[in-house]
């Protein structure tokens, strides 16, 4: 009977325990895809047949577990029947497989995503094995849509409503130990031990978990109005609902219908037709696609690091070290002193506590974090990352010295987000050795990195340059050496525009309410102050051909008044918030013709980029400008929403 299925096995062990193995043929990855999920329902049939004593899931892929529903076949759907169709597609055998009548369990090893989420929670037990690629997450807010074959029925009959709500409204994701913590696990087990530990769960068969009293509660009728009320005001703080409709959808279809896609009336907002008839979905969706072609950049080379040295420990610098140590490498970081390093090592600790809950954790990260004043890191780095203040001499000397030391095969980078690699390369011995590898500030936040290949980089480096981008899970977007590069490119014009209009007059806050009202996850003066203002200057004289700098920005400047970190800059901030102004002429009045005058050169320099060459087309500059400004991604990218205007 196996033999016959393409893309799962049936194994049986001495104690009649069925192991059910999902492996899709053809794939690295497991996806539910129609076939998948029409053979899934089938072998469900014929292993209820077996009658045997219990029953385990798990993935035949060393990737992990389920990486949810194939998003290709999203794009055959065409009306609201159509998407009917595919949501019965996995509705029906998930509540087959949650009616069975012996034991079932999920043991998940690697990401668990969307519909492979929705499989787990349709079985009567679930373990988490406690490793670091384990994530668990219902993320079909970020397509616009929502969890449809099951998972917002099931998840709060295990997870307390508002962390269930919590879940799906965000799409974020979770570990082992946070989801046993939750009671979205029965189990959080070691590598080690996770065949032993489903074995047993299914032969002894404890009755299935409960809700403690209070949180099944909020499951009734009356309180989930409540509950969905109160989740909606949070949601409206960050979304608006004509911008992304998706999580008042999830609130609506868990409060009024429990999750059923199918007792929702094809008119109602919470319908999968009407938010697929929107363009919302369908440029998420598009975005989606941009994403995974960005991973996919980072595929070329097969490097992979293990110490990386990063020299200069400022914010920039010292995040980017932080963050390193977090996705598992060793990291050495230099400055001229140890009190230079000892902010950077208090911000690294902070970042640590707060993304890794856990104390041996948080220990570990820090042990692979190295101060380093010698710089002796330099010589056994794979990677060496030069984040010192844009001096071209000072950084033409460190590079001098650096490629003297360092290994013949370590990637020598420049973190330089306005000098061209070009002049700090000028006295390389091999110069094709020097790549820009460009974070963005926050590092911890922002998900682009720009790989910057100049006129010499060799391109097996840049590729290596951006394998290492996606080892440390951020987005590498390669593109050529040329003032600003991409993001700083075309975000130069949009801030000047703004300096520009605060000299005329214009409030900052009115100016920052019509980009977010617009869509950006952040106004133009307040993203210069989080930047810094003395970054914002060096830009602009780089791209501003020699024109006076904006009257307001140059005597903050002038002032040591940076931004957020000097605590005051075109805002005074407090707590890591910018204070702004309320009431009249502080924001009321923004309207079209301010949002129309802030957006105009914006997109002009994004259309100047693409004609230039600087990224490959214009779907890459849409993902790079999604990823590294906030375009809207509702609107699908700068480039896509200026052709559909």
């Amino acid at each position: 009977m196996a033999e016959t299925y393409k893309h799962w096995r049936i194994e049986t062990d001495s104690d009649n325990i069925a192991w059910l193995i999902i492996d899709r043929a053809g794939s690295s990855t497991n996806t539910l895809s129609t076939e998948v999920l029409a053979e899934f329902d089938c072998v469900l049939d014929d292993i209820k047949a077996m009658v045997p004593r219990a029953l385990v899931i798990r993935s035949g892929k060393a990737s992990g577990f389920i990486a949810g529903a194939d998003i290709e076949e999203f794009l055959d759907v065409k009306t609201a029947e159509d998407a009917k169709r595919m949501i019965r597609r996995g509705w029906d055998p998930f509540n087959k497989l949650e009616a069975l009548p012996f034991p079932t369990v999920a043991l998940i090893d690697g990401f668990c995503m969307g519909g492979g989420l929705e499989l787990a929670l349709a079985c009567r037990y679930r373990i988490a094995v406690d490793q670091p690629g384990t994530r668990m997450a219902l993320p079909e807010v970020m397509l616009g849509i929502w969890p449809l074959m099951g998972g917002v029925m099931r998840l709060s009959r295990y997870v307390a409503p508002p962390q269930a709500l919590d879940m799906m409204l965000t799409g974020r994701a979770i570990d082992a130990r946070r989801a046993k913590r939750m009671g979205l696990v029965d189990q959080s087990v070691p590598p080690r031990v996770m065949m032993n530990a489903a074995r047993m769960l299914a032969l002894e068969a404890p009755p299935p978990r409960k809700l403690p009293f209070v949180a099944s509660l909020m499951n009734s009728p009356l309180l989930r109005g409540l509950i969905a009320g109160q989740a909606e005001k949070q949601v409206a703080k960050r979304a608006r609902r004509e911008h992304y409709p998706a999580p008042y959808a999830i609130l609506r279809a868990w409060s009024k219908f429990n999750g059923d896609p199918f007792a929702i009336p094809d008119d109602d907002s919470a319908s999968i037709g009407h938010l697929l008839s929107l363009p919302t979905a369908g440029n998420l969706i598009r975005v989606f696609f941009l994403q995974e072609r960005m991973k996919a950049l980072g595929k070329a080379s097969k490097f992979e690091a293990s110490h990386v040295h990063v020299i200069g420990a400022g914010v920039m610098g010292g995040d980017i070290a932080a963050w390193c140590a977090l996705r598992g490498l060793t990291v050495t970081l230099q400055d001229q002193n140890a009190e230079r390093l000892v902010p950077a090592m208090k911000r690294a600790g902070e970042l640590f506590k707060r993304r890794l809950r856990d104390k041996m954790r948080t220990r570990d990260a820090t042990d692979r974090l190295i101060p380093d004043v010698s710089g002796e890191g330099a010589r056994h780095a794979d990677v060496i990352i030069e984040a010192i203040f844009e001096n071209l001499e000072a950084k033409r000397a460190l590079f001098a010295k650096l490629e003297a030391i360092a290994k013949p095969d370590a990637v020598l980078a420049s973190n330089t987000s306005s000098l061209k690699l070009a002049d700090i390369g000028a006295n390389f011995a091999n110069p094709g050795r020097l790549v820009g590898i460009h974070f963005f500030n926050p590092v911890a936040q922002m998900q682009l990195v720009e790989v910057v290949s100049g006129i010499r980089t060799d391109a097996a480096i840049a590729d290596k340059a951006a394998a290492f981008v996606r080892q440390i899970d951020k987005l590498p977007l390669h593109v050529k050496d040329s003032p600003g590069f991409l993001v700083n490119r075309v975000l130069g014009p949009y801030m000047q525009q703004a300096f520009r209009m605060v000299d005329e007059g214009i409030a900052p806050e009115t100016l920052d309410a019509a980009m977010t009202a617009f869509g950006m996850p952040m106004g133009p003066i307040e993203l210069a102050d989080v930047v810094g203002l003395d970054i914002c200057m060096a830009v602009g004289k780089e791209l501003g051909d020699g024109a006076e700098p904006p009257k307001r920005l140059k005597a903050l400047f002038d002032a040591g008044q940076l931004g957020k970190k000097s605590g005051q800059g075109f805002y005074r901030w407090a707590d890591g918030k910018a204070q702004k102004a309320s009431g009249p002429g502080a924001g009321s009045d923004a309207g079209p013709d301010i949002t129309e005058r802030l957006v105009a050169p914006y997109l002009k320099e994004a259309k100047a980029v693409v004609a230039e060459g600087i990224v490959a087309d214009a779907d890459l500059a849409d993902a790079g400008l999604i990823f590294g400004t906030g375009f809207a991604p509702f609107l699908g990218g700068p480039m896509h929403y200026a052709a559909s205007k």
